[in-house]
């Protein structure tokens, strides 16, 4: 089965990892579905039965985005927001559709990793600047793996660092 790959971008076309990303994974076209929401939805408009479907007919999901101000893009937090129903993913009634998916994050940072920690610039790691997404797919009884991370893409993104960690995304897809 295919790994869905959910690729919220708000300017994909300046993105030198994120580009590379997906290039690496359409090498693979039998084993990775590229779904990029800002091409597909760029009116924010989303067919949320049709993304109900994807997540139900795959085992595996990567969300892939920027981190920036410390968040996600706001697209992916709507995205969370209408797609994820009471009664679909979670509540009394549920049939739960996540429970049990494989689901990990891909991200971006322009931040160096030294920055992201507790004795760095912001005092806090990328692991626990993204616990509300493992709460957020822990509560829907999916099986969140973490997430895959390039560093430092405003100071360290040369084109070897950026095609050794394409391939290093791929392997830690392969791992989940």
């Amino acid at each position: 089965m295919k790994t869905l790959v959910v690729i919220i971008h708000p300017d994909l076309k300046s993105s030198l990892i994120n580009k590379r990303w997906i290039q690496e994974l359409e090498k693979f076209p039998d084993k990775y579905l590229v779904h990029d929401l800002h091409r597909l939805y760029p009116d924010e408009k989303i067919d949320i039965e049709k993304e109900q479907h994807l997540i139900e007919a795959h085992d595996k999901i990567i969300f892939q985005f920027p981190f920036y101000w410390f968040n996600c893009p706001p697209f992916f937090k709507k995205w969370l927001d209408e797609v994820l129903t009471h009664g679909w993913a979670y509540g009394s009634n549920s049939n739960y559709h996540l429970q049990h998916k494989k689901i990990a994050l891909g991200i971006t940072a322009g931040i160096d990793e030294v920055d992201y920690r507790a004795t760095g610039r912001y005092k806090y790691t990328l692991q626990q600047l993204t616990t509300p997404f493992e709460i957020t797919f822990q509560y829907v009884k999916a099986d969140y793996r973490h997430f895959f991370a390039f560093y430092g893409s405003e100071h360290y993104a040369t084109e070897e660092r950026i095609a050794e960690n394409a391939k290093d995304y791929i392997s830690f897809i392969e791992a989940l």
